[in-house]
């Protein structure tokens, strides 16, 4: 049985596939932190807007994850994004929630790799 927390990043990852905006700045604090590992770090809600926009794809991807890890404010996601011109990417997030009940992501590390679609 997922937790409650669980089931939100299932829902999270979900919108980034998907290229949802409005979900995932609805669920992100004003002063999020997204560091994106040999990226620029990105801070606040506007800031993270304008890094989801330069992401949007015009077709949702395929995604397959693996774990959702939560403990606290804490959490981690990883899995598999597969965008539709072949290319796929495993990746871990890491997050830090605003607090413990009905809490917002404070602060997200993401490790992003391309590997063959086959190993996948």
């Amino acid at each position: 049985m997922k937790t409650a927390n669980q089931t939100f990043l299932e829902a999270f990852n979900k919108a980034f596939a998907n290229s949802d905006t409005e979900f995932l700045l609805g669920n992100v604090t004003d002063d999020i932190r997204w560091m994106v590992v040999g990226e620029p770090i990105v801070e606040g809600k506007e800031a993270f807007s304008a890094a989801l926009k330069r992401m949007e794809m015009e077709e949702p991807m395929k995604l397959t994850i693996h774990n959702i890890i939560t403990h606290g404010k804490s959490a981690a996601v990883n899995g598999v994004m597969e965008t539709t011109d072949g290319k796929a990417y495993a990746f871990c997030d890491i997050y830090k929630f605003s607090g413990f009940k009905n809490a917002k992501i404070k602060e997200m590390t993401s490790y992003a790799l391309e590997v063959d679609k086959q190993i996948a």
